[in-house]
């Protein structure tokens, strides 16, 4: 059984700082890319970022680009998300997800490609 746990929300003004983490088991995760996603109320989940299964291959959404930096520890099962210099728009909440396919050889944007995600983190900006 998969199992996803993040941890480090909460509130910060703008301008600040939050790292999230995301605990994983029940898969060989040093063998799946990860990724973070986020849902504002009354929005679609989007994507934030994804870093692939050995850490080498990152990519980010423009909107956090610059600002928020994906990483991860294999030894540690865990993937984290710093996130640097929050606006307002950042508020919302943070899933991360574990790819659904073993090595997939291009890391994915799109949240069909996903296949377990953790309960969410509250991350609220304020002005």
């Amino acid at each position: 059984q998969v199992q996803l746990v993040e941890s480090g929300g909460g509130l910060v003004q703008a301008g600040g700082s939050l790292r999230l983490s995301c605990a994983a088991s029940g898969r060989t995760f040093s063998s799946y890319a990860m990724g973070w996603f986020r849902q504002a109320p009354g929005k679609e989940r989007e994507f934030v970022a994804v870093i692939s299964s050995g850490g080498r291959r990152k990519y980010y959404a423009e909107s956090v680009k610059g600002r928020f930096t994906i990483s991860r520890d294999n030894a540690k099962n865990t993937v984290n998300l710093q996130m640097n210099s929050l606006i307002p728009e950042d508020t919302a909440v943070y899933y991360c997800g574990i790819d659904a396919i073993r090595n997939r050889p291009v890391i994915q944007t799109v949240k069909a490609a996903y296949d377990y995600w953790g309960q969410g983190t509250q991350v609220t900006v304020s002005s």
